[in-house]
């Protein structure tokens, strides 16, 4: 096995990533003095700490050991990435009402207007290895935009484009069905930049009507139902765990 870690989180970012509860939430216990860290009692949420070798206790519980729990979900378009939103705006959360499950961090992200594969967990290392642009996982989207198109602009999206200093590309495209006003592509990439696929698109003035993530790595979204979760098999979980 691989030594433990040894670089250092800030102690509401761990019990986060330890799923515990929310970060914003961990930095209000922190701060009325509720969380310890090797028995001594730490009131600044970033102070630094070592995952799985510090002892983090909360009211005389440690969290060190919450139950590892992966959940993939079929992210309906119109909520937003994340735990709370300053704006209002509905969260993936909302399909979780209910559930007795930890806090799980999302593994990854997909914007507001976006659909499909978004996967939940509290294991740090599984989740880093999925979302590391080192591990150069494939990740699928059927992505349907507006006109249609031809194998020559494909080979423009595997060239690629330069766009605020990124270089944006596809690894794999193809042509998965057309209608009379709108075409319907497979966008296979193996790195994530923020908003990737649009901005590729954007830079050819080409419209995207819907995008939707059917697959990461071997896990596919198959026909679970948009808004509902399920937990992952053993098996699948394994299938995107570093070999």
């Amino acid at each position: 096995m691989p030594p433990p870690s040894t670089t250092r989180t800030g102690l509401a970012r761990a019990m986060s990533k330890l799923g515990f509860c929310s970060r914003s939430r961990a930095t209000e216990l922190i701060r009325m003095g509720k969380v310890s860290v090797n028995r001594a009692v730490r009131k600044n949420p970033e102070f630094p700490v070592i995952m799985g070798r510090d002892i983090i206790v909360m009211d005389d519980v440690s969290i060190n050991q919450a139950a590892q729990v992966y959940v993939m979900l079929n992210k309906p378009a119109g909520l937003v990435t994340t735990t709370s939103d300053e704006h209002g705006r509905d969260t993936v959360y909302a399909c979780f009402e209910g559930t007795k499950f930890p806090h799980l961090p999302p593994v990854g992200r997909l914007d507001k207007a976006s659909e499909g594969l978004l996967l939940f967990s509290n294991d740090n290392v599984w989740s880093d290895f999925i979302t590391n642009p080192e591990t150069h996982l494939d990740k699928t989207y059927h992505v349907q935009i507006e006109g249609l198109v031809d194998a020559a602009f494909l080979t423009r999206l595997r060239l690629g484009v330069k766009d605020s200093g990124d270089h944006l590309s596809a690894k794999k495209v193809k042509i998965l069905r057309t209608g009379e006003k709108n075409t319907w592509l497979e966008f296979t990439l193996d790195e994530g930049r923020n908003r990737h696929i649009r901005r590729l698109l954007a830079a050819f003035e080409i419209e995207v009507l819907r995008l939707i993530r059917v697959a990461i790595g071997d896990l596919n979204l198959g026909q679970l139902p948009k808004g509902k979760w399920r937990e992952l098999s053993r098996g699948e979980v394994k299938a995107l765990r570093p070999q």
